[in-house]
């Protein structure tokens, strides 16, 4: 049979132990880590979005198996419209 165990109190000191020098090494270089990080995610945007957009116009393009001239030419007028986003967003 299981044994049943009592929680006990446990004391919080008062006072904060004082911060040892490899702590703020360590602290300092995780704050290093993560801003470096979030600086490349912040650049990886542009990709994310070139990649969206051009995933829509694959999925377009095979959502019709075989399109008729109508929408041949509207879905290329698409595809320039995302190729000349993609060109701006990339000069900015």
């Amino acid at each position: 049979m299981a044994e049943i165990r009592h929680l006990q109190p446990v004391e919080i000191p008062d006072d904060p132990p004082s911060e040892s020098l490899s702590t703020r090494v360590a602290v300092s270089a995780l704050a290093l880590g993560l801003k470096a990080l979030s600086q490349r995610a912040l650049a990886a945007t542009r990709d994310v979005f070139t990649l969206l957009s051009v995933g829509t116009i694959f999925w377009i393009w095979n959502d019709h198996p075989d399109p008729s001239v109508t929408q041949i030419v509207s879905l290329s007028l698409y595809a320039t419209f995302i190729l000349a986003a993609n060109v701006i967003v990339r000069r900015m």
